[in-house]
């Protein structure tokens, strides 16, 4: 795929990198990404999508922008305040990189509807703020055989990895499922959600970014991913922990069962 002039000097620093330069740079602009919610994560996430060239961004969100949302989710700003999210974060996208194709999708993913929006995507970053949809998203990434980066968000404290469950590893073996990985979400109540354990901004910010580097590597091809690895990141201390994790082949999705 062709860069235009202006798309040559917009991305230039990205052109020059031996690693993605102008192959890589085209990769990008024809691919397509789904990204489940505009909010904490989802807001730095499409902003450096956007300006680093991904051709379409898929936005997935039902909800408004708040006032208390704005503490994080920094692709919104006060005027935006009872928008729906994903019009505020397509116009600020548009005003970020006018090159990206905003594909807007103003409701909830659910069972019914998860697949068929997958489907549509070349891979899908998973910033929801709820088990439900993780587990929804990531069951529909499975089976419409599409990667998935995927992260969450504590208080203090976040993780991030990769699932790429429809292919196998080097070893030949099939590449862990998010259910290898957690295999059932904890029950109702147990983990305290953003609004009432509260959540630091700028760990949004630091997670949505490296959201955005594990999606620009999975389209480019640079590095290793955090495939079978999640990164756990602990802002009270700050410390970075990488841990290892494999197929289960008791997971439901995958296994023998």
């Amino acid at each position: 795929m062709m860069l235009s002039s202006e798309e040559i000097e917009r991305y230039a620093r990205h052109l020059v990198l031996r690693d993605v330069g102008g192959p890589g740079q085209a990769r990008l602009k024809a691919a397509r990404v789904l990204v489940i919610g505009a909010g904490g994560l989802g807001a730095p996430l499409l902003q450096y999508l956007a300006a680093a060239g991904i051709g379409t961004l898929g936005v997935v969100d039902d909800d408004v922008v708040s006032l208390s949302n704005l503490q994080r989710q920094v692709i919104h700003g006060t005027p935006d305040v009872d928008r729906p999210k994903v019009e505020s974060a397509a116009d600020a996208i548009a005003r970020l990189n006018p090159h990206v194709t905003v594909e807007q999708h103003r409701l909830r993913l659910t069972e019914d509807n998860a697949r068929a929006l997958v489907r549509g995507y070349d891979i899908v970053a998973d910033g929801s703020d709820n088990f439900a949809t993780r587990y929804t998203v990531s069951d529909a990434c499975y089976f419409e055989g599409k990667p998935l980066v995927t992260a969450a968000l504590g208080a203090f404290d976040a993780s991030l990895t990769t699932i790429r469950a429809h292919e196998r590893g080097a070893d030949g073996k099939p590449n862990p499922t998010y259910r290898c990985l957690f295999p059932a979400p904890p029950p109702p109540g147990l983990v305290p959600t953003c609004a009432e354990a509260g959540v630091l901004g700028a760990l949004a910010g630091v997670m949505g970014s490296l959201m955005a580097m594990e999606v620009i590597r999975a389209i480019v091809g640079f590095g290793e991913s955090l495939v079978g690895r999640l990164l756990l990141i602990d802002a009270m201390s700050m410390r970075f922990e990488t841990l290892r994790y494999r197929w289960d082949p008791d997971n439901p999705l995958s296994g023998g069962k």
